[in-house]
């Protein structure tokens, strides 16, 4: 779909590069916004591998390394984990992955991140596809999906949405004036929302005229 971006993507250990042709779609949207089901749909109707910051991150920290626990401490805080930890991790599953077409979800965060990925990896995205949704809704997600998470107690998702909200939008703002922000209403029934997931994701070559 459109065009393929080209990605130096460097190795784990920095010396080597390996040149792989990706899209890359990024997916934001506040916490609870629906971010997670929706990018199950589009993996399995579009092809697409989806990479979760925050799972990637959390696999990081269950390997018990240096690394997790400092990121466990970020988390628990509300704060956002430094870019070239991310980076890295994203890296390394684009790298590792046969494909070459990614969700990257829940990243950039915000404007530093945005423009560290984008200088270290030399990608930039397809388009952006984000999830608006009320807080109140959110919040009201968060709280009743009970998945044992441990940053999911209203103490810190109201965290969560102040860094949301001023970390952000600042991203969003720039793929918008760069016209690839795709805005979806994340508030509706979930099939309501795939519809027009749906419709970002289809070419126009193959879409029918009702």
């Amino acid at each position: 779909m459109g065009t393929v971006v080209d990605a130096a993507i460097k190795v784990a250990n920095g010396s080597a590069h390996t040149n792989k042709k990706v899209t890359v779609v990024f997916v934001l949207g506040g916490p609870g916004s629906g971010k997670g089901t929706q990018c199950s749909n589009i993996v399995e109707h579009f092809g697409y591998t989806h990479l979760s910051a925050g799972d990637l991150l959390r696999a990081e920290i269950k390997s018990g390394s240096e690394n997790g626990t400092m990121i466990q401490n970020m988390i628990k805080e509300g704060k956002i984990v430094p870019s070239e930890v991310t980076i890295k991790l994203l890296q390394r599953a684009i790298q590792e992955n046969g494909n070459d077409k990614f969700l990257i979800d829940g990243f950039p965060r915000n404007e530093e991140n945005r423009a560290a990925f984008e200088s270290v990896t030399g990608i930039e995205p397809e388009f952006v596809l984000f999830f608006d949704c009320p807080e109140e809704e959110m919040e009201k997600r968060l709280l009743s999906r009970n998945q044992g998470r441990e940053d999911d107690n209203i103490e810190t998702i109201r965290k969560r949405f102040k860094v949301y909200m001023e970390s952000s939008l600042p991203v969003i703002d720039y793929y918008k004036a760069k016209g690839k922000v795709r805005k979806i209403d994340a508030a509706r029934p979930i099939e309501e929302v795939f519809k027009a997931v749906k419709a970002v994701f289809t070419p126009e070559s193959e879409k029918v005229a009702a």
